[in-house]
């Protein structure tokens, strides 16, 4: 009787095999060439047939299961450290492309600074020149008036160095030109302008805008200027309405668009970078205020942007903002092929296994009835034998070799007896399968003749 635990440690070694790293070349080889060395010690050694079927056990269930196992672990887990890897690169990526866009936006900030304040002080400096200039001017009032003129000249140069430290060497000559008060034109002109292009808008306003803030009108106009630009990128046809309320401590800028409309869907229209919204959040951020944007009832209803601004501008430096959550992505492809070779591995566990021990059991089967088909001694040949013949008389009778399944018996006892058991028939659904003749010799002298029964 051999021994089964001997397969613990052979389970332990292929598990530890399968988890590292390498072609699986190697192991098919070894797996190959140790079923070609069974199969060959069962031909040579025919009473080794019956442990056939521990041979298969050990080759499926303590080979090759726990090296799939060991190979599927490692490549789950070299997947998991994969993507944790790739969340942290896109991590990093939404910071630098975050961080573009406040760039981008400072730099267009300084560029209505650069317009706005550059233009007013130029005109103070001019104004002071002209008064200096005056005839009727005493003496005293002429050198203030110089001196004023002075001082905006200066104002200009020092606004430029640092208007240039701002914008950090960002080329923004694609922004639209500015006028006196900071925007290209007002909301109703930004309105007026989308619905003549064929964007259905309606502008609604509450309250007055008399006196506002220029950074608070310079926001509310590139709020609605960005929603409607990203309405027109990405909800064609679709109908927008733009809120605008004015109260004594702030402003509320309201953009919300329904769903697109299906004939301008199916025509498609121009994707933008998706950059916008951040450089709009910070630009309502350097305001004072709050930005805030995402669809409407599950995306069904639309989109909506909401920004709030109020009238008194911050004491400092707004505080930077929080930074964003890695956006959803589909999986590179890379990370799509590694989740394919999981899944591969995975499937190869179960079904090769399980695919080589029904090859191997269907083969250990079929050599056992051939092998058991050539032990078959027929009960004709059985009746011609008689006790005192002599083994060359007997042997002409006999099949070419003896059976395997040896039912348990007592031999007969005595000095030179051997016996030999030969099948009565190889059909496993016979009644009599599992029967026996035994057969003893003394000397090469037939001596018994039995009948066994299990």
């Amino acid at each position: 009787m051999v021994n089964p635990w001997w397969a613990v440690p052979t389970a332990v070694a292929a598990f530890l095999a399968g988890r590292r790293p390498g072609r699986a070349g190697p192991v098919v080889l070894t797996l190959v060439a140790t079923v070609a060395v069974g199969v060959v010690a069962v031909s040579v050694v025919p009473a080794w047939l019956p442990l056939g079927s521990r041979f298969v056990a050990v080759v499926v269930f303590a080979a090759m299961l726990p090296w799939f196992a060991g190979r599927f672990r490692r490549q789950y887990q070299e997947l998991v450290r994969a993507g944790w890897e790739r969340a942290e690169q896109l991590r990093r990526e939404q910071e630098l492309v975050a961080e573009q866009a406040r760039l981008r936006e400072r730099a267009r900030i300084a560029q209505d600074m650069h317009d706005v304040l550059g233009h007013d002080l130029n005109l103070i400096a001019l104004s002071a020149g002209a008064l200096k200039l005056a005839p009727d001017l005493d003496e005293q009032h002429r050198r203030a008036a110089g001196d004023i003129r002075a001082r905006a000249a200066a104002a200009v140069e020092r606004l430029g160095e640092v208007i240039g430290v701002l914008r950090d060497g960002t080329d923004d000559s694609s922004a639209p030109p500015v006028g006196s008060s900071g925007t290209q034109a007002t909301i109703a002109d930004l309105t007026a302008g989308a619905t003549a292009s064929g964007l259905a808008v309606e502008l609604r306003a509450d309250g007055t805008a008399d006196d506002l803030p220029p950074t608070v009108e310079r926001a509310a106009h590139r709020v609605v200027q960005e929603a409607l630009t990203n309405i027109a990128r990405h909800a064609p046809g679709a109908a927008a309405t733009v809120h605008v309320t004015h109260t004594d401590t702030e402003t509320r800028v309201v953009v919300e668009n329904g769903p697109p409309s299906p004939s301008a869907a199916v025509a498609g229209a121009p994707r933008g970078g998706g950059h916008g919204l951040i450089g709009l959040e910070e630009r309502v951020r350097w305001a004072g205020g709050s930005l805030h944007h995402g669809p409407r009832g599950g995306g069904e209803a639309g989109f909506a942007v909401v920004a709030r601004l109020p009238h008194v501008a911050p004491a400092g430096p707004p505080p930077p903002p929080a930074t964003p959550a890695p956006a959803e992505s589909a999986l590179p492809l890379e990370h799509h092929r590694a989740w394919l070779r999981v899944r591969r591995v995975l499937v190869l566990a179960v079904m090769l296994p399980l695919l080589t021990g029904a090859v191997l059991s269907g083969a250990l089967m079929a050599w056992e009835t051939w092998s058991a088909s050539r032990s078959v001694l027929e009960p004709g040949a059985y009746a011609r034998l008689r006790v005192g013949q002599d083994r060359s008389t007997v042997e002409r009778h006999l099949p070419d070799r003896q059976t395997n399944h040896r039912p348990s018996a007592t031999e007969p006892r005595g000095a030179d007896i051997t016996c030999e058991y030969y099948a009565m028939t190889a059909d496993r659904f016979d009644d009599r399968s599992g029967d026996a003749y035994r057969l003893c010799f003394r000397n090469d002298t037939l001596v018994s003749l039995d009948t066994l029964t299990p």
